[in-house]
């Protein structure tokens, strides 16, 4: 990890396209269903595969692909489970027939529990306003992990000015 820590990293993330809806339904058919099914292949050769497939640019026109056989194995298994996941027949909150009343609740159960009342400070012991406050957004920041002095040297960001090795 000492090797990781040398480098300066930069992380970068997006929204997902069409938000996390559109994601988790996108993602939730993998489990419980195949890439291309067996009646979908409208030709087979020794060297090239045909099926039908949808032009989103063009207004969702269905147009025939032709590839060869290796570059078509190579998208299906792009498709594939990683290894020590389970397919998804008919059960869970992720099953057809429970989708749409299941998703909800487990978005429901997932939101964060606002307490009902905040303890406030003793009156004898004043408290900084500032802290545990967010310097950029002034939301309020919570304790992950305490770290030793030592645990700190090593994830500590590089010095300014030092050159990654």
């Amino acid at each position: 990890m000492r090797v990781l820590f040398r480098h300066d990293w930069v992380v970068y993330c997006k929204r997902p396209f069409g938000g996390p809806e559109h994601v988790l339904r996108y993602l939730g058919a993998y489990p419980h269903r195949v890439a291309i099914s067996n009646s979908r292949l409208v030709a087979l050769s020794e060297d090239n595969v045909t099926f039908p497939w949808r032009d989103s640019a063009h207004g969702n026109q269905q147009q025939r692909m032709t590839l060869p056989v290796d570059e078509f194995l190579r998208r299906f298994l792009l498709h594939g489970l990683p290894h020590g996941c389970v397919r998804i027949r008919n059960f869970g909150f992720l099953a057809n027939r429970r989708r749409a009343h299941l998703l909800p609740l487990c978005a429901q159960w997932l939101k964060p529990q606002v307490p009902a009342t905040k303890a406030e400070p003793a009156p004898n012991q004043p408290r900084d306003p500032t802290f545990g406050k967010c310097p950029y957004c002034g939301g309020e920041m919570k304790l992950v992990e305490r770290l030793a002095p030592a645990q700190i040297q090593l994830r500590a960001p590089p010095a300014l000015g030092t050159g990654a090795a």
